[in-house]
């Protein structure tokens, strides 16, 4: 495998230590004076144009771009003085796209939502599938979902809280593993908060597999832990 490379001041290559060192949102990879890789944050963001790239956040507030609202979140993280305000060092993205008003779930439509919910979850497992973007247990899931109408919803809501559950494999899905879910769906489906806050039954802010079975509507006995063997791969 070909590796980055840079050179030195005496002449010849050496590895970019910034290669393998990854930094997550709003932070970039810088070589300090010992030649090490460190995370810092961005220093500017690209301009966007484009209004499809604004995010709305959890402070309700519109931001040009992602990398707008993460780099915010770095600097009041690192206590810098370019720090706006200090409620940005929990700000995250809440849904794509201006803020807006979402609307008001109704409890009809709640408890109506975690059905909708369970086809949906089969329905992107199925298209991943199609796609060949599933692959072992997880295929393996689907494929046995497509079988059987009982395995149809329970696998599928078992797959994506494994899919879901990545940053640790830990057996929780926190706020922050949400995202994937709670961010696409909230400027179209305004019962996907309340119904995801609902699963937190003790409000720890993550979610077991029990507690996202049973707010999926599973029987306790179908609820049974695959993600070993699917982080396994």
């Amino acid at each position: 495998m070909l590796l980055e490379t840079f050179d030195t001041p005496k002449g010849g290559y050496v590895e970019d230590p910034c290669a393998k060192h990854k930094c997550g949102p709003g932070k970039q990879c810088e070589i300090d004076d010992d030649g090490k890789a460190k995370c810092t944050c961005v220093s500017k963001c690209a301009a966007e144009e484009d209004s499809r790239r604004k995010v709305c956040s959890n402070h309700n507030e519109t931001w040009n771009s992602d990398c707008e609202l993460y780099r915010m979140r770095c600097l009041c993280t690192e206590g810098l003085d370019e720090c706006k305000q200090h409620k940005y060092k929990h700000v995250h993205i809440d849904y794509y796209g201006p803020c807006k008003d979402i609307g008001e779930c109704t409890s009809e439509e709640l408890e109506d939502f975690p059905r909708r919910m369970r086809d949906w979850l089969f329905n992107v497992m199925q298209e991943m599938a199609r796609r060949d973007a599933l692959q072992g247990p997880a295929l393996k899931l689907e494929r046995e979902a497509e079988k059987s109408q009982e395995r149809r919803w329970v696998n599928a809501v078992i797959w994506k809280f494994c899919d879901l559950d990545v940053h640790p494999h830990d057996r929780h899905v926190s706020r922050h593993e949400l995202f994937p879910i709670r961010a696409p769906l909230m400027a179209m489906e305004h019962c996907v908060a309340p119904f995801l806050d609902s699963c937190d039954v003790n409000d720890d802010h993550k979610i077991t597999l029990l507690e996202w079975g049973n707010c999926l509507g599973l029987n306790e006995d179908e609820i049974q832990d695959k993600c070993e063997i699917m982080h396994r791969g």
